[in-house]
């Protein structure tokens, strides 16, 4: 079976997403299917992705990737990537389109009716009530009605991965089918981490003292203010990391309010962690904290219950409240003094984070591995093919 997938961007910058796609396609190949993916050279607002050709295969593990020109910021327009898919998509058994609200989805959808190819959709959480409601509001409601809209409802299924996600799109009234498949991920890295001095050797502020580490993108919908206004309310002695990127203003803006709050001497910001030194953090937490308001998954919290860490987390978080009803993830409500609350708790004791920390490392290796979920998305596509 061969299987496209199309997205905006493979650009590490946007976080999850751009960890979950090579995942999955690296689990189909490893299934026994043909994976291409067909994306734009977008490296972040402004930024392009150097050194890669364009329109022509780039072999990874397992799969190839097709790069195309970003034509603007907004949407992610490239009319290169259009005509390759009108010419290529009956190439594919199945195609795999990921996010909404993006040139990319919109001209897939469009190939695929007209080349008549089954095509699925995975959301990527952008049709979640916080997040129509909480950007571009305007902008999102004429699209979704014009533009989108129209392209879900012609797809063969909807890709959610949790039923909390599905669930909260079903006010849409969308007609095709959805489809829940948790993602998974070959975790054998997180399970044996390098020790905590990689990290102390870079972030030596942080040694000796317990660490509440936030690792994942620096973006509002985070909720990273809240945890700054949590952490000030905490009698601990801890320290905070907050590793992760984003928009420079907004990053900024937290800086500022993290020095009002008067947690300059309390609070490390790592930016951007990746390789050794990012499973060395996990290593030298003490805590992980995810206080989103809206995550379809939450895919550093699996990271982090892999390595066999006590976590925190909101209930907007999809994966925080599954694991939750599992006792495997600590579930708090957005605002500070609920989040204080419950990083206080565990900063407290450490025999609770012991236990928490090794339910949350059972549940993450049984429930979300690559296999499971190759296996999950390949019935999902024979389905699809016979129709």
């Amino acid at each position: 079976m061969r299987a496209l997938h199309v997205i905006p961007s493979l650009s590490p910058k946007h976080g999850g997403p751009s960890m979950a796609l090579p995942a999955m396609a690296r689990a189909l190949a490893a299934a026994g299917l043909e994976v291409d993916v067909a994306t734009t050279d977008d490296d972040g607002p402004g930024c392009r992705m150097k050194d890669v050709p364009h329109a022509v295969p780039v072999q990874h593990e397992g799969f190839r990737v097709f790069y195309f020109p970003k034509q603007s910021e907004f949407y992610k327009l490239s009319l290169p990537l259009l005509r390759w898919l009108v010419r290529h998509v009956a190439d594919y058994d199945v195609v795999h389109v990921h996010t909404v609200f993006s040139f990319a989805t919109l001209a897939a959808g469009w190939s695929c009716r007209l080349l008549r190819v089954p095509f699925i959709v995975r959301p990527l959480g952008v049709l979640s009530s916080w997040g129509m409601a909480n950007r571009r509001r305007w902008v999102k409601g004429l699209s979704f009605s014009l533009l989108d809209k129209p392209v879900l409802n012609r797809a063969a299924a909807l890709h959610y991965t949790s039923t909390q996600e599905r669930d909260d799109a079903a006010r849409l009234g969308l007609r095709a089918e959805p489809k829940v498949i948790p993602l998974g991920f070959d975790l054998a890295a997180v399970q044996s981490l390098p020790p905590s001095s990689v990290f102390h050797e870079t972030f030596p502020q942080a040694q000796s003292r317990e660490m509440v580490l936030y690792l994942s993108r620096l973006d509002p919908k985070k909720n990273v203010e809240a945890l700054l206004e949590a952490f000030a309310l905490l009698r601990s002695e801890a320290v905070l990391v907050i590793a992760g990127s984003g928009e420079a203003e907004h990053v900024a803006h937290l800086q500022q309010r993290s020095q009002q709050l008067g947690l300059t001497e309390r609070v490390i910001w790592a930016g951007h962690l990746e390789g050794v030194v990012k499973m060395s953090a996990f290593a030298a937490a003490s805590v992980y904290v995810l206080p989103s308001h809206s995550e379809n998954f939450g895919i550093a919290l699996l990271e982090a219950m892999t390595a066999g860490l006590a976590c925190v987390s909101t209930e907007g978080v999809a994966l925080a409240a599954e694991a939750a009803l599992e006792g495997a993830v600590v579930l708090s409500r957005t605002e500070p003094e609920p989040l204080a609350r419950a990083l206080e708790d565990l900063l407290n004791y450490p025999a609770r984070r012991r236990v928490l920390g090794a339910q949350a490392a059972r549940l993450a290796r049984e429930r979300y591995s690559a296999k499971a979920m190759a296996a999950g998305l390949k019935q999902m596509y024979e389905n699809c093919r016979t129709r």
